[in-house]
């Protein structure tokens, strides 16, 4: 996580036509953004590098992906995907672009705080939709609910290792 919108806007603005970085604004935090590691990388090759104020290795947000995966040529990048659960303060996320009877999801997002969203491959041709999880029990719910007995969807949630947000950042995050 980084603060500072214009100037991130403005390093943006620098890179050459055809890269792509993805920054997302932290859903608590005003002026304060959130990014995957190939994205401030980039961002760092026009101007000194980045100073995060706050650090976490993409590694510890989980991501259930189900049985029905599909268009894997238009599925955006799992560090864009996990930067994005990161604004909103998640620890987890699942991929319910099908449902469990291979129906195509369709949902209206509410807003920024949504936990529903849709996310692509830059230039891929279809939308996928994601659901992010706060906590631990909330993911357990939905997977019951969502996945019926699918034992791998139930075991995915009962293995993640954070109970919410704030225990991730405690335990996995470097601070500036």
């Amino acid at each position: 996580m980084v603060q500072g919108r214009d100037a991130l806007l403005h390093r943006r603005g620098l890179l050459p036509p055809g890269h792509v970085v993805e920054i997302w604004p932290d859903h608590a935090l005003p002026d304060c953004f959130w990014m995957s590691e190939s994205s401030k990388a980039l961002l760092d090759t026009v101007g000194e590098p980045l100073a995060p104020t706050v650090q976490l290795d993409a590694a510890h947000i989980a991501v259930y992906y189900g049985p029905r995966l599909t268009d894997l040529d238009s599925l955006p990048p799992e560090d864009s995907v996990k930067a994005r659960v990161a604004s909103a303060h998640g620890i987890a996320v699942a991929w319910i672009t099908l449902d469990r009877m291979g129906e195509r999801t369709t949902y209206q997002p509410q807003g920024l705080n949504d936990p529903v969203f849709y996310l692509r491959r830059v230039g891929g041709g279809a939308s996928h939709v994601w659901r992010t999880f706060a906590r631990r029990r909330e993911a357990s719910a939905y997977m019951r609910e969502a996945y019926g007995a699918d034992e791998e969807a139930q075991a995915w949630a009962a293995a993640l290792r954070e109970e919410d947000f704030d225990t991730l950042i405690a335990r996995h995050a470097r601070r500036a």
